[in-house]
């Protein structure tokens, strides 16, 4: 019987269901391609066990714990994660509080508590560099003994390599997304960079304009490169509409105002206040200028509604994880 995917917070007892199955162990920021061949390993090794595949995660970023005075862009927060996830075919994934406590678990205690206790695991899959417990004391020579004493199997994945044998990483992401390269970023990723925010009110001089937006307030520590996107705007129920996104802070009409992602929906018309929606990005057409009036503000809104809606039509899925979320 199919349960449909779970996502489980905090020290939230697993169903019994799920018990038994086999566990992707990473904090997975990104999701991307070197993630998704620890990832796709796991669903392998649950298909031939015949038993559920999940994902244990960690939240917020240990980086966040550790260094809460130095800013982390993060890729994908919980709930993006946790809708990749879904899409890749996984039965759940288990959101781990990650605290100074937490941390201070000995790696003996973290397979007991947590893989033998909270998840009775039969089978472990990590990527060959995975620490874990106080002071990262536990390594994969540590989780293949443990899983030989507790009666789990262990896979280590090796690192993944992109076409030009460079490993691929979330920080190498981060920054081509803080240059606007998003057209790169997916390469790596092996799909579109995507955000997930409800709709605010904004101005509406976007209305007056002809160019309604739908608003999202994004993390302050959101990091890409401010200026004028080809995205794909996916409202709540599941509808896509290709679009122009500016992302920063209307030099225009409001220098001073936070940063806004704000998206003019291409052939779309109604209020979308309130709306949880998506937004992919697929390239980068400009940066932010600051216009002598609102003229040649919408001229040249027009010229980027033109640009995007000829990107948008050529483009293809990088993957199947790609057509679920942006295609």
């Amino acid at each position: 019987m199919d349960h449909g995917f779970v996502r489980i917070s905090g020290e939230d007892a697993v169903p019994a269901r799920l018990r038994g199955g086999v566990v992707a162990i990473g904090n997975f920021d990104g999701i991307h391609r070197g993630h998704q061949a620890v990832l796709e390993r796991a669903l392998e090794e649950a298909r031939h066990r015949g038993v559920p595949a999940l994902v244990l995660t960690f939240e917020p970023h240990p980086r966040k714990v550790f260094r809460p005075d130095v800013p982390l862009f993060v890729l994908t927060p919980p709930h993006v994660k946790a809708r990749l996830i879904e899409a890749l075919g996984f039965d759940a994934v288990i959101e781990r509080p990650f605290t100074r406590e937490f941390s201070g678990l000995s790696a003996e205690e973290f397979v007991t508590a947590i893989l033998q206790d909270q998840l009775g695991i039969s089978h472990a899959v990590t990527g060959f560099d995975f620490h874990f417990g106080k002071n990262r004391q536990g390594g994969p020579a540590f989780l293949m003994a443990s899983g030989e004493r507790h009666g789990f199997g262990v896979t280590l994945v090796d690192p993944f390599r992109d076409e030009g044998a460079e490993i691929i990483s979330s920080s190498r992401i981060r920054e081509l997304l803080s240059e606007g390269d998003a057209a790169e970023a997916a390469g790596l990723l092996g799909y579109r960079f995507t955000v997930e925010a409800e709709v605010v009110g904004g101005a509406r001089l976007g209305r007056t304009l002809g160019f309604p937006t739908a608003n999202m307030r994004l993390s302050p520590d959101f990091a890409l490169k401010e200026g004028i996107y080809a995205v794909r705007f996916r409202r709540g129920d599941g509808t896509l509409h290709d679009g122009v996104a500016s992302f920063g802070r209307r030099p225009t009409v409001d220098d001073h105002g936070a940063p806004l992602l704000e998206t003019f929906v291409f052939d779309l018309s109604g209020d979308l206040y309130g709306e949880v929606a998506s937004v992919s990005f697929f390239g980068y057409l400009r940066g932010e200028v600051k216009f002598e009036g609102l003229d040649a503000l919408v001229a040249q809104m027009k010229r980027d509604e033109m640009e995007a809606g000829a990107l948008l039509s050529g483009v293809r899925p990088h993957s199947e994880l790609d057509r679920a979320i942006a295609f």
